[in-house]
Protein backbone atom coordinates (compact mmCIF):
# COMPACT_ATOMS: atom_id res chain seq x y z
CA UNK A 1 0.00 0.00 0.00
CA UNK A 2 1.40 3.47 -0.93
CA UNK A 3 2.74 5.56 1.96
CA UNK A 4 0.17 8.27 1.20
CA UNK A 5 -2.69 5.82 1.75
CA UNK A 6 -1.18 4.58 5.00
CA UNK A 7 -0.66 8.19 6.07
CA UNK A 8 -4.36 8.92 5.46
CA UNK A 9 -5.33 5.77 7.37
CA UNK A 10 -3.21 6.86 10.32
CA UNK A 11 -4.79 10.31 10.28
CA UNK A 12 -8.32 8.88 10.19
CA UNK A 13 -7.58 6.45 13.04
CA UNK A 14 -5.98 9.11 15.24
CA UNK A 15 -8.76 11.56 14.43
CA UNK A 16 -11.50 9.02 15.16
CA UNK A 17 -9.98 8.20 18.56
CA UNK A 18 -9.89 11.91 19.35
CA UNK A 19 -13.68 11.81 19.85
CA UNK A 20 -13.84 9.27 22.72
CA UNK A 21 -10.59 10.72 24.07
CA UNK A 22 -12.07 14.22 24.26
CA UNK A 23 -15.31 12.96 25.81
CA UNK A 24 -13.45 10.90 28.41
CA UNK A 25 -10.98 13.67 29.22
CA UNK A 26 -13.55 16.43 29.62
CA UNK A 27 -15.81 14.26 31.80
CA UNK A 28 -12.90 13.27 34.08
CA UNK A 29 -11.49 16.78 34.44
CA UNK A 30 -14.84 18.44 35.16
CA UNK A 31 -15.90 15.59 37.46
CA UNK A 32 -12.69 15.95 39.46
CA UNK A 33 -13.05 19.65 40.17
CA UNK A 34 -13.74 20.56 43.82
CA UNK A 35 -17.09 22.20 43.08
CA UNK A 36 -20.14 22.50 45.32
CA UNK A 37 -22.74 19.83 44.65
CA UNK A 38 -26.23 20.68 43.47
CA UNK A 39 -29.02 19.94 45.92
CA UNK A 40 -32.76 19.56 45.38
CA UNK A 41 -35.68 20.57 47.62
CA UNK A 42 -36.41 18.06 50.36
CA UNK A 43 -39.84 16.42 50.42
CA UNK A 44 -41.96 15.94 53.54
CA UNK A 45 -42.62 12.27 54.24
CA UNK A 46 -46.38 12.85 54.21
CA UNK A 47 -46.15 14.29 50.69
CA UNK A 48 -43.55 11.93 49.31
CA UNK A 49 -44.57 10.02 46.14
CA UNK A 50 -45.22 6.31 46.47
CA UNK A 51 -42.37 4.02 45.44
CA UNK A 52 -42.19 0.44 44.26
CA UNK A 53 -38.76 -1.17 44.38
CA UNK A 54 -38.14 -3.91 41.81
CA UNK A 55 -35.35 -6.37 42.59
CA UNK A 56 -34.63 -8.88 39.78
CA UNK A 57 -32.82 -11.88 41.25
CA UNK A 58 -31.35 -15.08 39.86
CA UNK A 59 -30.09 -17.55 42.49
CA UNK A 60 -29.15 -14.84 45.00
CA UNK A 61 -29.90 -16.64 48.26
CA UNK A 62 -26.50 -15.76 49.73
CA UNK A 63 -27.06 -12.01 49.61
CA UNK A 64 -30.74 -11.27 49.05
CA UNK A 65 -31.53 -10.79 52.76
CA UNK A 66 -28.90 -8.05 53.22
CA UNK A 67 -30.04 -6.29 50.05
CA UNK A 68 -33.70 -6.30 51.08
CA UNK A 69 -32.86 -5.14 54.60
CA UNK A 70 -30.96 -2.11 53.22
CA UNK A 71 -34.00 -1.23 51.10
CA UNK A 72 -36.68 -1.93 53.72
CA UNK A 73 -35.16 0.62 56.11
CA UNK A 74 -35.92 3.42 53.63
CA UNK A 75 -39.47 2.50 52.67
CA UNK A 76 -42.69 4.00 53.97
CA UNK A 77 -45.73 1.89 54.82
CA UNK A 78 -47.37 2.75 51.50
CA UNK A 79 -44.31 1.72 49.43
CA UNK A 80 -43.81 -1.72 47.91
CA UNK A 81 -40.85 -4.07 47.70
CA UNK A 82 -41.08 -6.61 44.87
CA UNK A 83 -38.57 -9.39 44.14
CA UNK A 84 -38.66 -11.16 40.78
CA UNK A 85 -37.12 -14.58 41.43
CA UNK A 86 -36.17 -15.42 37.86
CA UNK A 87 -35.42 -19.05 36.94
CA UNK A 88 -34.14 -19.65 40.47
CA UNK A 89 -33.14 -23.08 41.72
CA UNK A 90 -32.24 -21.97 45.26
CA UNK A 91 -34.04 -20.33 48.22
CA UNK A 92 -34.13 -16.79 46.80
CA UNK A 93 -37.96 -16.64 46.70
CA UNK A 94 -38.36 -18.16 50.17
CA UNK A 95 -35.89 -15.74 51.77
CA UNK A 96 -37.50 -12.78 50.01
CA UNK A 97 -40.92 -13.70 51.39
CA UNK A 98 -39.44 -14.04 54.85
CA UNK A 99 -38.10 -10.48 54.42
CA UNK A 100 -41.72 -9.34 53.74
CA UNK A 101 -41.22 -8.69 50.05
CA UNK A 102 -43.81 -9.42 47.39
CA UNK A 103 -42.38 -12.21 45.27
CA UNK A 104 -42.91 -13.09 41.62
CA UNK A 105 -41.51 -16.48 40.65
CA UNK A 106 -40.76 -16.69 36.95
CA UNK A 107 -39.66 -19.78 35.03
CA UNK A 108 -38.91 -19.45 31.32
CA UNK A 109 -35.96 -21.30 29.80
CA UNK A 110 -36.23 -19.39 26.50
CA UNK A 111 -36.73 -15.76 27.58
CA UNK A 112 -33.84 -15.47 30.02
CA UNK A 113 -32.22 -12.26 31.21
CA UNK A 114 -32.68 -9.38 33.61
CA UNK A 115 -34.70 -7.45 31.04
CA UNK A 116 -37.39 -10.15 30.97
CA UNK A 117 -37.42 -10.25 34.78
CA UNK A 118 -37.91 -6.48 34.97
CA UNK A 119 -40.70 -6.70 32.40
CA UNK A 120 -42.50 -9.23 34.59
CA UNK A 121 -42.14 -6.92 37.58
CA UNK A 122 -43.45 -3.89 35.70
CA UNK A 123 -46.48 -5.82 34.42
CA UNK A 124 -47.13 -6.99 37.99
CA UNK A 125 -47.30 -3.35 39.16
CA UNK A 126 -49.88 -2.34 36.55
CA UNK A 127 -52.80 -3.26 38.80
CA UNK A 128 -51.74 -0.68 41.41
CA UNK A 129 -49.02 1.50 39.90
CA UNK A 130 -46.76 3.61 42.13
CA UNK A 131 -45.57 7.14 41.39
CA UNK A 132 -41.93 6.05 41.04
CA UNK A 133 -40.26 2.72 40.31
CA UNK A 134 -36.79 2.03 41.66
CA UNK A 135 -34.67 -0.68 39.99
CA UNK A 136 -31.83 -2.29 41.93
CA UNK A 137 -29.87 -5.53 41.52
CA UNK A 138 -30.12 -8.25 44.14
CA UNK A 139 -26.41 -8.13 45.00
CA UNK A 140 -26.39 -4.42 45.88
CA UNK A 141 -26.82 -2.48 49.10
CA UNK A 142 -28.75 0.79 49.26
CA UNK A 143 -26.75 3.57 50.93
CA UNK A 144 -28.14 5.77 53.70
CA UNK A 145 -30.96 8.09 52.51
CA UNK A 146 -30.24 7.12 48.89
CA UNK A 147 -33.89 6.57 48.04
CA UNK A 148 -34.91 9.98 49.40
CA UNK A 149 -32.19 11.76 47.40
CA UNK A 150 -33.25 9.99 44.20
CA UNK A 151 -36.92 10.83 44.75
CA UNK A 152 -36.00 14.50 45.21
CA UNK A 153 -34.29 14.52 41.80
CA UNK A 154 -37.21 12.75 40.09
CA UNK A 155 -39.77 15.15 41.59
CA UNK A 156 -37.70 18.25 40.77
CA UNK A 157 -36.88 17.26 37.18
CA UNK A 158 -39.62 14.85 36.13
CA UNK A 159 -36.86 12.62 34.76
CA UNK A 160 -35.16 9.38 35.84
CA UNK A 161 -32.49 9.68 38.52
CA UNK A 162 -29.35 7.55 38.63
CA UNK A 163 -27.53 6.68 41.85
CA UNK A 164 -23.76 6.53 42.20
CA UNK A 165 -23.16 2.80 41.80
CA UNK A 166 -19.78 1.82 43.26
CA UNK A 167 -18.14 -1.57 43.62
CA UNK A 168 -15.41 -2.50 46.08
CA UNK A 169 -12.79 -5.23 46.06
CA UNK A 170 -13.32 -8.10 48.52
CA UNK A 171 -10.84 -8.48 51.35
CA UNK A 172 -7.73 -10.38 50.32
CA UNK A 173 -8.48 -10.03 46.60
CA UNK A 174 -5.83 -9.89 43.90
CA UNK A 175 -4.38 -6.56 42.71
CA UNK A 176 -6.56 -6.76 39.60
CA UNK A 177 -9.55 -5.94 41.80
CA UNK A 178 -7.91 -2.71 42.97
CA UNK A 179 -7.42 -1.55 39.38
CA UNK A 180 -10.97 -2.64 38.51
CA UNK A 181 -12.28 -0.72 41.52
CA UNK A 182 -10.54 2.44 40.33
CA UNK A 183 -11.89 1.96 36.81
CA UNK A 184 -15.36 1.58 38.33
CA UNK A 185 -14.92 4.84 40.28
CA UNK A 186 -13.99 6.63 37.06
CA UNK A 187 -16.88 5.16 35.09
CA UNK A 188 -19.68 5.35 37.67
CA UNK A 189 -18.68 8.39 39.74
CA UNK A 190 -16.15 10.74 38.14
CA UNK A 191 -17.47 10.73 34.58
CA UNK A 192 -21.22 11.00 35.35
CA UNK A 193 -20.42 13.72 37.89
CA UNK A 194 -18.60 15.62 35.15
CA UNK A 195 -21.65 15.32 32.91
CA UNK A 196 -23.95 16.48 35.71
CA UNK A 197 -21.80 19.56 36.35
CA UNK A 198 -22.06 20.41 32.67
CA UNK A 199 -25.84 20.13 32.92
CA UNK A 200 -25.86 16.94 30.86
CA UNK A 201 -27.48 13.52 31.40
CA UNK A 202 -25.70 10.29 32.34
CA UNK A 203 -25.99 6.62 31.43
CA UNK A 204 -28.37 4.39 33.35
CA UNK A 205 -27.24 1.46 35.44
CA UNK A 206 -28.58 -0.36 38.48
CA UNK A 207 -29.98 1.97 41.15
CA UNK A 208 -32.27 3.86 38.77
CA UNK A 209 -35.46 5.68 39.87
CA UNK A 210 -38.03 6.23 37.09
CA UNK A 211 -41.41 8.03 37.07
CA UNK A 212 -44.05 5.37 36.50
CA UNK A 213 -45.65 6.98 33.38
CA UNK A 214 -42.35 6.65 31.48
CA UNK A 215 -42.24 2.87 31.84
CA UNK A 216 -45.31 2.46 29.64
CA UNK A 217 -43.39 4.11 26.78
CA UNK A 218 -40.38 1.78 26.71
CA UNK A 219 -39.78 -1.96 26.50
CA UNK A 220 -37.34 -3.67 28.84
CA UNK A 221 -38.09 -7.26 27.78
CA UNK A 222 -34.84 -8.32 26.14
CA UNK A 223 -31.76 -10.47 26.69
CA UNK A 224 -29.43 -7.50 26.23
CA UNK A 225 -26.36 -7.92 28.43
CA UNK A 226 -26.44 -4.23 29.42
CA UNK A 227 -30.21 -3.76 29.68
CA UNK A 228 -29.90 -0.75 32.02
CA UNK A 229 -27.76 1.07 29.46
CA UNK A 230 -30.29 0.40 26.71
CA UNK A 231 -33.17 1.57 28.92
CA UNK A 232 -31.39 4.87 29.55
CA UNK A 233 -30.82 5.44 25.84
CA UNK A 234 -34.45 4.64 25.03
CA UNK A 235 -35.68 7.07 27.70
CA UNK A 236 -33.35 9.78 26.37
CA UNK A 237 -34.77 9.33 22.88
CA UNK A 238 -38.22 10.05 24.35
CA UNK A 239 -36.90 13.26 25.92
CA UNK A 240 -36.40 11.90 29.45
CA UNK A 241 -32.65 11.48 29.83
CA UNK A 242 -31.32 10.24 33.17
CA UNK A 243 -29.93 12.70 35.74
CA UNK A 244 -27.06 11.76 38.03
CA UNK A 245 -27.57 11.96 41.80
CA UNK A 246 -24.15 11.89 43.44
CA UNK A 247 -25.67 11.91 46.95
CA UNK A 248 -27.41 8.54 46.44
CA UNK A 249 -25.01 5.62 46.77
CA UNK A 250 -25.44 1.99 45.81
CA UNK A 251 -22.71 -0.39 46.94
CA UNK A 252 -21.76 -3.89 45.86
CA UNK A 253 -18.69 -6.07 45.80
CA UNK A 254 -16.65 -7.55 42.99
CA UNK A 255 -16.58 -11.36 42.83
CA UNK A 256 -13.71 -12.85 44.78
CA UNK A 257 -13.22 -15.89 42.54
CA UNK A 258 -11.32 -15.69 39.26
CA UNK A 259 -14.14 -17.42 37.39
CA UNK A 260 -16.72 -14.99 38.72
CA UNK A 261 -14.53 -11.98 37.94
CA UNK A 262 -13.82 -13.13 34.38
CA UNK A 263 -17.49 -13.88 33.68
CA UNK A 264 -18.66 -10.53 35.07
CA UNK A 265 -16.12 -8.51 33.10
CA UNK A 266 -16.89 -10.39 29.87
CA UNK A 267 -20.60 -9.79 30.33
CA UNK A 268 -20.28 -6.07 31.09
CA UNK A 269 -17.59 -5.15 28.61
CA UNK A 270 -18.91 -7.43 25.91
CA UNK A 271 -22.31 -5.82 26.32
CA UNK A 272 -20.77 -2.34 26.21
CA UNK A 273 -18.82 -3.10 23.03
CA UNK A 274 -21.90 -4.64 21.46
CA UNK A 275 -23.84 -1.43 22.22
CA UNK A 276 -21.04 0.66 20.66
CA UNK A 277 -21.32 -1.43 17.50
CA UNK A 278 -25.11 -1.04 17.39
CA UNK A 279 -25.21 2.66 18.23
CA UNK A 280 -22.23 4.03 16.28
CA UNK A 281 -24.27 4.81 13.17
CA UNK A 282 -26.82 6.75 15.25
CA UNK A 283 -24.22 9.53 15.50
CA UNK A 284 -25.07 10.32 11.89
CA UNK A 285 -28.86 10.24 12.34
CA UNK A 286 -31.09 13.00 13.74
CA UNK A 287 -31.69 12.52 17.45
CA UNK A 288 -32.47 14.52 20.54
CA UNK A 289 -29.48 16.46 21.98
CA UNK A 290 -29.54 14.49 25.24
CA UNK A 291 -29.55 11.22 23.31
CA UNK A 292 -26.58 12.45 21.26
CA UNK A 293 -24.67 13.24 24.47
CA UNK A 294 -25.27 9.72 25.77
CA UNK A 295 -24.28 8.19 22.44
CA UNK A 296 -20.99 10.10 22.50
CA UNK A 297 -20.42 8.97 26.08
CA UNK A 298 -21.20 5.40 25.05
CA UNK A 299 -18.53 5.58 22.34
CA UNK A 300 -15.83 5.72 25.02
CA UNK A 301 -14.65 2.09 25.22
CA UNK A 302 -13.54 0.47 28.49
CA UNK A 303 -10.48 2.33 29.78
CA UNK A 304 -8.04 -0.53 29.19
CA UNK A 305 -9.21 -0.99 25.61
CA UNK A 306 -9.03 2.77 24.99
CA UNK A 307 -5.42 2.80 26.20
CA UNK A 308 -4.51 -0.17 24.01
CA UNK A 309 -6.04 1.46 20.92
CA UNK A 310 -4.26 4.76 21.59
CA UNK A 311 -0.89 3.02 21.99
CA UNK A 312 -1.43 0.95 18.84
CA UNK A 313 -2.22 4.07 16.78
CA UNK A 314 0.78 5.85 18.28
CA UNK A 315 3.11 3.02 17.24
CA UNK A 316 1.55 2.81 13.78
CA UNK A 317 1.96 6.53 13.13
CA UNK A 318 5.51 6.52 14.55
CA UNK A 319 6.49 3.88 12.01
CA UNK A 320 4.90 5.94 9.22
CA UNK A 321 6.80 9.08 10.24
CA UNK A 322 10.03 7.09 10.23
CA UNK A 323 9.14 6.02 6.68
CA UNK A 324 8.69 9.62 5.58
CA UNK A 325 4.94 10.20 6.14
CA UNK A 326 3.37 13.35 7.56
CA UNK A 327 4.00 14.09 11.22
CA UNK A 328 0.46 15.37 11.94
CA UNK A 329 -1.22 11.99 12.57
CA UNK A 330 1.54 11.26 15.08
CA UNK A 331 1.01 14.63 16.76
CA UNK A 332 -2.70 13.87 17.15
CA UNK A 333 -1.93 10.40 18.51
CA UNK A 334 0.50 11.83 21.09
CA UNK A 335 -2.02 14.50 22.10
CA UNK A 336 -4.70 11.83 22.59
CA UNK A 337 -2.50 9.74 24.86
CA UNK A 338 -1.34 12.72 26.90
CA UNK A 339 -4.93 13.91 27.41
CA UNK A 340 -6.04 10.49 28.64
CA UNK A 341 -3.04 10.21 30.97
CA UNK A 342 -3.61 13.65 32.47
CA UNK A 343 -7.39 13.15 32.83
CA UNK A 344 -6.93 9.73 34.43
CA UNK A 345 -4.26 11.04 36.82
CA UNK A 346 -6.51 13.92 37.88
CA UNK A 347 -9.43 11.52 38.42
CA UNK A 348 -7.18 9.21 40.45
CA UNK A 349 -6.00 12.09 42.64
CA UNK A 350 -9.55 13.37 43.18
CA UNK A 351 -11.39 10.10 43.86
CA UNK A 352 -9.26 7.05 43.15
CA UNK A 353 -6.38 7.00 45.61
CA UNK A 354 -8.25 4.88 48.14
CA UNK A 355 -9.20 2.28 45.55
CA UNK A 356 -5.79 2.20 43.86
CA UNK A 357 -2.92 3.01 46.27
CA UNK A 358 0.37 4.33 44.91
CA UNK A 359 2.16 1.15 45.97
CA UNK A 360 0.43 -1.04 43.39
CA UNK A 361 0.41 1.29 40.38
CA UNK A 362 3.27 -0.71 38.90
CA UNK A 363 0.91 -3.70 38.60
CA UNK A 364 -1.27 -1.99 35.99
CA UNK A 365 0.50 -3.65 33.00
CA UNK A 366 -0.41 -7.08 34.44
CA UNK A 367 -4.02 -5.92 34.71
CA UNK A 368 -3.96 -4.86 31.05
CA UNK A 369 -2.71 -8.30 29.99
CA UNK A 370 -5.50 -9.95 32.01
CA UNK A 371 -8.10 -7.74 30.35
CA UNK A 372 -6.70 -8.55 26.92
CA UNK A 373 -7.35 -12.23 27.56
CA UNK A 374 -11.03 -11.51 28.19
CA UNK A 375 -11.86 -9.59 25.02
CA UNK A 376 -12.12 -12.51 22.54
CA UNK A 377 -14.96 -14.11 24.51
CA UNK A 378 -16.41 -10.72 25.47
CA UNK A 379 -16.70 -9.81 21.80
CA UNK A 380 -17.76 -13.15 20.36
CA UNK A 381 -19.03 -15.15 23.34
CA UNK A 382 -22.33 -14.95 25.19
CA UNK A 383 -22.25 -14.72 28.98
CA UNK A 384 -25.96 -14.47 29.69
CA UNK A 385 -27.66 -13.57 32.97
CA UNK A 386 -26.04 -16.05 35.30
CA UNK A 387 -25.39 -15.48 38.96
CA UNK A 388 -21.85 -14.25 39.45
CA UNK A 389 -19.70 -16.84 41.22
CA UNK A 390 -18.29 -15.09 44.28
CA UNK A 391 -16.26 -18.11 45.53
CA UNK A 392 -12.97 -17.81 47.34
CA UNK A 393 -10.63 -14.87 46.92
CA UNK A 394 -7.97 -15.03 44.25
CA UNK A 395 -4.41 -15.39 45.41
Amino acid sequence: MPIASLDFLGLVAAGALSIPTAVYGIECLVGSLPLQSRSFPKIERSRRPTVAVLVPAHNEESGIEATLASIRRQLLDRDRLVVIADNCSDRTAELARTARAEVIERFDSERRGKGFALDAGIRYLHTAPPDIVFLIDADCSLGADALERLIEVVVATGKPAQSCNLMTAPEGAAFTHAVAEFANVVKNSVRPLGLARLGLPCQATTGLAIPWPLLSQVSVASSNRVEDLKLGLDLAQLGYATRFCEHAHIDSQFPSSKEGTDSQRRRWEGGHLDMIRKEALSLFRPQKPARLVLTLDLMVPPLTLLAILLIAILIFNSILVAAGASVWPLVIAIANILFVIVATAVAWFAQGRKALPVGILHQIPHYVLWKLSLYPRALFGSDGWTRTDRGKPQG
